[in-house]
Order: C-alpha cells, then sequence, then structure tokens
C-alpha cells in the first residue's frame, strides 16, 4: 500500500501563533473579533518614494478615511461603517466575514519628509499613498575606523 501526498507544507510554528493570537494588541483581547478591522497593506519602493497600498473596499474614503503625518509617522486612520442593521426584516447575516469597523495604521517616516512629499488616491478600492523622498540618500556609507 502506498501514500500519495498532493500537498504538504511544513509546519510554521510563526504562522500558526499569528494565525491563532492574530494581530491584535493584548489591549485589543478585550474587544470582539468581529468589530476588528485592519485593512491590508503593502509597501512598495518606487525609486526614491515609498508607495504604501491599502485595500479599502466599500468605504467612503471622503468621509470616512483620514491620512495624517504625525511625529515622524504617517498615520491612515478611518471606518468601515456597516450598512445593515440586525432588524432588517428578512435579510438577515447567516455568515459574516467582511469586518467593519475602525481602524488605524501607523507608518514610519524619515524626519526629513513633510505634508508636501505625501500624496493620497483612491481607486477600485485601493487607497494609495506615495512618499516621495523617503528613500533619497538612504544609500550606506563606509565609515573608516582608526587605530
Amino acid at each position: 500500500m502506498s501514500s500519495l501526498t498532493l500537498w504538504h507544507r511544513p509546519f510554521d510554528t510563526d504562522r500558526w501563533v499569528r494565525d491563532f493570537f492574530g494581530p491584535a494588541t493584548a489591549s485589543d483581547w478585550r474587544t470582539p473579533a468581529a468589530s476588528r478591522f485592519s485593512p491590508a497593506a503593502e509597501i512598495i519602493k518606487d525609486g526614491d518614494d515609498a508607495v504604501i497600498r491599502l485595500e479599502l473596499p466599500g468605504i467612503d474614503v471622503d468621509k470616512d478615511v483620514t491620512v495624517e503625518l504625525v511625529g515622524g509617522r504617517l498615520v491612515v486612520r478611518g471606518e468601515r461603517r456597516d450598512e445593515h442593521t440586525e432588524t432588517d426584516g428578512d435579510n438577515h447575516r447567516t455568515l459574516r466575514e467582511v469586518r467593519y469597523g475602525a481602524f488605524r495604521r501607523s507608518f514610519g517616516v524619515p524626519a526629513h519628509i513633510t505634508s508636501e512629499a505625501v500624496t493620497a488616491s483612491y481607486d477600485a478600492g485601493v487607497l494609495t499613498v506615495r512618499v516621495a523622498g523617503v528613500y533619497a540618500g538612504s544609500q550606506p556609507q563606509t565609515i573608516a575606523i582608526t587605530k
């Protein structure tokens, strides 16, 4: 008798811990899981610029999202509002995978970055924030060692 393995993924302890405990901090454990929402993000280096993309489908960015530069951090905050209520007649949800609620994502930026270097646009459910000049002058410089 032979054993056939169609797919094998080694056990990843770090991933298991992240999946089990989630990305929330210990203070968020008191909050029910259904109320937490954290949009997925990616940061891409584009020349000397950093491009941050956040998935925000179904959010009215004009009234529910702010992008701020606060104390050396780029802060994106907002809220995904639940348009439906539990008393919508016969339209009760039997499955809820979409997360609603307030969110806040924060990204460190170099001290020389000002608000003039930051632009934001929204298209097809993706908020794109470009921070110009983040990587300018970030090449390593060799320091001479004296004896």
